[in-house]
């Protein structure tokens, strides 16, 4: 089949060079819009000595069966795509609520790999990990740029300066990145989950684990955070008030699919941190869970530094632009195996990140 890589808004591309070849392998040959992988230091050369053939958009989407891309291709081109054609991207169906009805019914098939099941086969398929990763990663990065102090504790002759104290909200991939991350650079770290598992993962990562008693059930959420009861959320907000306070930094990652980001950062808890402090909030396209969040903006509160920022992966294009690739591989790899040239559209994970009209 031929696979079209298709260029976006976003500065990371679907397929790099390294992975053409295991794409040949199973018989695919791999198109690429010119310019591609520019933005992710991927260029037409290296694509071109790899094996893949540069083209324009508009042959790409006239010839390819299968057309990937980090970011949608826009409506009007899906709408003139042949029968038969499937596209992978991130459609993110969860907050765009009628992305299935308007392209659920055209005669292409859209695949949104945000919809990817958290089950252990589909482990190596899972871009949202893949990219959360980098996240939790940059984040921390980003706030020790900002902090106007070390990370580590540090003894010297001119006196002891202490270790930051990192509150990392949400102990998911991206959480439990960003802890090891703070930990390396000297940090002591807390962090927090309504998920019962995550106590342990966070112990093992040497940071303490602030627990809240009586959250819901979460074993049947397929990793994901749940919705938490009134009384619940009034004693963890609480609870966050006291740790965040007394914070130098503070990351918040962990979002509930297709829901607004919780609010566990209060306007007063924003005010009682010290000025100099600094919030990342990774979910800042849903709020960020920081009452003073903006989207793709840097606030300050009381000289308390507010970054949010949904789109951190983008801007490490290199290894997030290889995960994808991986992530995208593994996927068409599964979908469209030797034995099975047409999707199993009774399979959870072909079933899962298939648009739909509703």
């Amino acid at each position: 089949m031929k696979i079209g890589v298709l260029s976006s808004d976003d500065r990371r591309v679907a397929i790099i060079p390294e992975t053409i070849k295991k794409f040949h392998k199973l018989g695919h040959e791999i198109l690429v819009e010119k310019g591609a992988g520019e933005k992710a230091f991927c260029s037409d050369e290296q694509y071109e000595a790899a094996g893949a053939s540069l083209h324009r958009r508009k042959d790409i989407l006239d010839q390819a069966g299968i057309l990937v891309s980090v970011a949608p291709p826009d409506a009007k081109e899906l709408s003139i795509l042949s029968e038969g054609t499937y596209v992978l991207s991130l459609f993110n169906p969860r907050m765009n609520k009628e992305i299935g009805n308007e392209i659920g019914g055209l005669s292409m098939k859209a695949f949104s790999l945000d919809m990817i099941p958290r089950t252990t086969i589909a482990q190596s398929m899972d871009v949202l990990s893949s990219m959360a990763s980098l996240a939790g990663y940059k984040a921390i990065l980003i706030a020790a740029n900002h902090l106007p102090g070390y990370f580590p504790m540090l003894m010297t002759a001119a006196g002891t300066i202490p270790p930051a104290k990192v509150l990392v909200l949400g102990a998911g991939v991206a959480g439990l990145q960003a802890i090891a991350t703070a930990k390396r650079l000297g940090a002591t770290v807390e962090a927090f989950d309504v998920r019962a598992a995550a106590k342990q993962e966070v112990e093992s990562l040497g940071a303490k684990f602030v627990e809240v008693e009586g959250a819901a059930d979460d074993k049947d959420a397929g990793g994901y955070a749940v919705q938490q009861t009134e009384e619940f959320q009034r004693k963890q907000k609480e609870l966050i008030h006291q740790h965040a306070s007394k914070a130098d930094v503070i990351i918040t990652t962990a979002n509930i699919p297709g829901r607004k980001a919780p609010l566990l950062i209060e306007e007063r808890t924003v005010k009682a941190m010290k000025a100099g402090s600094v919030i990342v909030a990774l979910a800042a396209i849903t709020g960020g869970k920081c009452a003073l969040t903006q989207n793709d903006n840097t606030v300050y509160e009381n000289g308390v530094a507010i970054i949010g920022n949904s789109s951190l992966p983008a801007e490490m294009p290199l290894h997030a632009s290889k995960l994808f690739s991986n992530n995208v591989f593994n996927f068409v790899q599964y979908v469209w195996s030797e034995e099975q040239e047409v999707p199993d559209w009774e399979n959870e994970i072909v079933s899962n990140t298939l648009i739909k009209s509703s």
